[in-house]
């Protein structure tokens, strides 16, 4: 997959999670979307830097690498309660595969944990982006309506 359309995908994806979180009223639910967000917010720096809109900087692209680690690390126990809402985009796959969903969360904050410490240059960014939007896409589409 080209890094633009997988950029593009990644925004779409995001941008759509700020009118889905309106209107959550239960409190389970709105955490596990308050930090998916966090996650897209993090992307979105990362996206904005690999697309030539923000300056490349690698202090911040470390920062924002670290910050999805730290999201991926609490995302497992955010899901640990089946928890509903018409707001929300959870399939009961998750529940249902719970060990695999768990693995794949688990392996996001491994790669961001990673590229945390390891994104020096631009290439090293879009090499990144790759390996974190392709975890992002595996999950969503096996785990997100």
């Amino acid at each position: 997959m080209k890094i633009t359309t997988l950029l593009t995908w990644t925004a779409c994806i995001f941008a759509s999670a700020a009118i889905a979180h309106e209107g959550v009223k239960n409190a389970a639910v709105k955490a596990r979307m308050d930090a998916m967000s966090g996650i897209g917010a993090e992307m979105k720096t990362l996206g904005q830097m690999a697309k030539g809109q923000t300056a490349f900087d690698p202090g911040a692209a470390k920062a924002a690498a670290a910050a999805i680690a730290e999201h991926a690390a609490s995302t497992p126990a955010l899901f640990e309660a089946n928890a509903d809402d018409p707001k929300s985009e959870a399939r009961a796959e998750i529940w249902e595969n719970f060990a695999d969903f768990t693995a794949k969360s688990r392996e996001l904050e491994q790669i961001a944990t990673n590229l945390s410490t390891s994104i020096a240059t631009e290439a090293d960014l879009s090499a990144a982006m790759k390996s974190l939007g392709a975890n992002c896409q595996a999950c969503h589409k096996a785990y997100r309506e």
